[in-house]
């Protein structure tokens, strides 16, 4: 934990720091580092199996709104690489792209040239497609934010004030979306569409 607070941060250090708060009991914040991890690191078998296990003894139980399989494919496409996987990916065919046009015009063979020019504008279409991949992750990241509970019980209220009526209950692992700050309070969604307001040290940002 003296890792993260002083800034530092990697696959493994999450990962581990997941392992212990497991073994502890204290799933919320097992939860929470599995998920940082799986973040840095999308498809990592080992988070993926930990954080499935550690999902199995959360309370709550909210199933998703209903996608159409076309949404679920785009967001399983969107996940298949980190924000910096996909900047890699990006910049390989970006050299990929330069290689072949300087090739293009350094060879005499027409063979060569028609191959080289049928090549060069595929890798500029998935140039294209990768880069949009990456600016839509990084939008995303930038103004939508996951969170866990890490409170055993919390009442989620109506409104950001602790004398409201409350809404509902969630316990302790749940993860929620981030919709709003006002103050001490932030506004929470569940993966259900349910809406409230809960105390932002109950919650803590992936």
């Amino acid at each position: 934990n003296l890792l993260v607070h002083s800034g530092f941060e990697g696959t493994s250090l999450f990962y581990n720091l997941g392992n212990a708060y497991y073994r502890t009991g204290k799933i919320g914040y097992a939860i929470l580092y599995y998920e940082k991890a799986l973040k840095l690191s999308p498809g990592d078998e080992d988070i993926i199996h930990n954080l499935n296990l550690a999902n199995l003894k959360i309370t709550d139980k909210v199933e998703s709104l209903p996608e159409f399989f076309i949404f679920q494919w785009w967001e399983g496409l969107l996940a298949f690489f980190s924000t910096s996987g996909w900047t890699v990916t990006a910049y390989i065919f970006y050299l990929l792209l330069v290689f072949s046009t300087g090739f293009y015009f350094y060879t005499k063979n027409p063979f060569h040239q028609k191959t080289i020019l049928i090549g060069g504008v595929v890798t500029l279409f998935l140039l294209l497609i990768t880069a949009a991949l990456l600016s839509i992750r990084l939008n995303r990241e930038l103004s939508l934010k996951n969170g866990i509970i890490v409170e055993n019980i919390v009442n989620v209220k109506l409104s950001p004030d602790s004398g409201s009526d409350d809404a509902f209950i969630v316990h302790e692992g749940l993860k929620v979306i981030l919709e709003d700050k006002v103050e001490n309070w932030i506004k929470v969604r569940l993966q259900d569409g349910k809406l409230g307001w809960i105390p932002r040290e109950d919650v803590k940002v992936i």
